[in-house]
């Protein structure tokens, strides 16, 4: 009995199958002879990092998105207040409604990506996203300013989930772990352009070139394969070996991996629906306490708490121009970020994850008691200088350690983990706790600061702590699995 017959025999006939909304493409169906011909270079697809790095390269252009949508806020505040006259509180709320919107598309992100695909879910990604600058552009007034927050937070919400989740289920078990990274990689990177951009170029242009990621991600949709693992579970079986031949090279064998996939799908059932009580099962507990543990943490450890209040920081240390303090804070983090995507498929998933987490602990302790000391020591003096200047290195060190592991591990180890029965709908609630913990953290900023600086970095350092802990007892080393075989363990 076939593969496809088998999953008919769960009552749904061919023409009932799901089917992916932008097809797989046809160009590398016509063998590896005519492709080479085609691309200038047999060896090209021959080495399968090539296709695979080609891939990702292309859906990075997400994330990418992802952080520019982040990182445009900073730059233009004073701007955008001026010429559309508004106050304090409008404009924070102008910033915040992308974690509202980035909640509403994180709870439908994954059963998008389950029903039409992982490059459909991106496709429909885009499209708000760039409807979203255009709109904010050409705001005049507060409801097209704040009617594309939302829709730029709507797209990046699905991008969270599907960008990680698609890196994960193409890429070759060597080499998923700094593939996937990839994916924190270009976030930071998106940021670190919102800042440099904003430096030079007025806000409405810099919304204009808002479009560009997802301008350029829309026809690159249309050149890359779809997951062949989504493929597997929709029954589209010729698809599916298609799509990870031309992944893993067309010289490659992957009967091994065919069979891998095919055996981890048929394992889930024929249950096509997934609902809330599902999640309920007790094999489940401990995949889904890790997936949604580590991208809470991750959010509660106050990053967006530090960067908020980073300004601040380094005026108090005597750094007068804030915003080209903001762009070297983004380009250590991109810099760190890249570290780690060198690092996690040689060192591993967990060991990165304890050392970040404890480097965050004590540098967050060094900021913390920076601030306490501050408050008994008069402010005209030399040492109020020098616990201005500890205070930097504290938020620097912190940011060095959050991209080395607590940045980008969390979203890798979430795709990695979750059974592909309940993936979908497991991936939505992790994705909706790290955005709603997001802007809890960030809305609550300024109030836990007005209270106490040096009691809101001593919170934020208990965390991550507690981070340590966490890692430590329950998240299991990932390196070098095939995806089967880690959701197999968790059987």
């Amino acid at each position: 009995m076939s593969f496809r017959e088998e999953n008919n025999e769960d009552g749904r006939s061919g023409g009932d199958l799901r089917k992916p909304f932008l097809h797989t493409g046809s160009w590398y169906r016509m063998g590896s002879a005519q492709t080479s011909s085609m691309l200038g270079s047999s060896q090209v697809m021959r080495d399968s990092s090539i296709s695979v790095l080609a891939c990702v390269i292309i859906v990075a252009l997400g994330p990418i998105q992802f952080g520019f949508t982040s990182g445009f806020s900073s730059p233009t505040q004073t701007a955008i207040m001026k010429d559309l006259k508004l106050t304090v509180s409008e404009f924070s709320l102008f910033g915040s409604l992308s974690n509202v919107g980035a909640m509403v598309g994180a709870i439908s992100s994954g059963q998008i990506a389950e029903y039409i695909g992982r490059k459909g879910s991106l496709m429909i990604a885009a499209i708000p996203n760039i409807i979203g600058w255009l709109s904010i552009s050409f705001a005049t007034d507060l409801s097209f300013l704040y009617m594309g927050r939302l829709l730029e937070g709507f797209g990046v919400g699905i991008i969270s989930y599907t960008v990680p989740v698609y890196i994960a289920e193409i890429a070759p078990q060597n080499l998923r772990g700094s593939l996937g990274s990839v994916n924190q990689l270009s976030v930071t990177i998106g940021i670190m352009l919102a800042y440099l951009l904003g430096l030079f170029v007025n806000w409405r242009v810099l919304a204009v070139l808002g479009t560009l990621p997802c301008l350029a991600l829309i026809p690159g949709l249309f050149f890359i394969p779809e997951s062949p693992r989504w493929l597997a579970k929709m029954g589209l079986t010729e698809d599916f070996e298609t799509s990870l031949q031309v992944l893993r090279g067309f010289d490659a064998d992957i009967s091994i991996e065919v069979n891998e996939i095919k055996r981890a799908v048929a394992s889930t059932g024929r249950k096509s629906a997934i609902r809330f009580a599902d999640l309920k099962q007790r094999r489940y507990w401990l995949p889904l306490m890790i997936g949604i543990g580590l991208l809470v943490l991750q959010q509660l450890g106050g990053t967006n708490g530090v960067i908020f209040y980073s300004s601040n920081i380094f005026l108090s240390a005597g750094i007068s121009s804030s915003n080209a303090a903001t762009f070297g804070v983004g380009a250590i983090q991109v810099v760190a970020t890249a570290v780690a995507t060198w690092l996690v498929d040689k060192t591993g998933r967990r060991l990165l994850l304890i050392v970040s987490s404890a480097g965050m602990a004590v540098s967050l302790l060094i900021v913390a008691v920076a601030f306490f000391l501050k408050g008994f020591v008069d402010a005209d003096s030399t040492l109020y200088g020098v616990l201005g200047i500890i205070s930097v290195v504290g938020v620097v060190l912190m940011v060095v350690a959050f991209s080395l592991g607590m940045g980008p591990i969390p979203w890798l180890i979430m795709s990695e983990i979750l059974p592909v029965k309940i993936k979908g709908l497991a991936g939505s609630v992790a994705t909706l706790a790290n955005w709603f913990c997001s802007w809890v953290i960030t809305a609550s900023a300024p109030l836990l600061l007005a209270w106490s600086s040096g009691g809101t970095f001593t919170l934020y350092t208990i965390v991550c702590a507690f981070t340590v802990a966490f890692v430590a007892i329950w998240v299991p080393e990932t390196k070098g699995k095939t995806l089967e075989e880690i959701q197999f363990s968790f059987r």
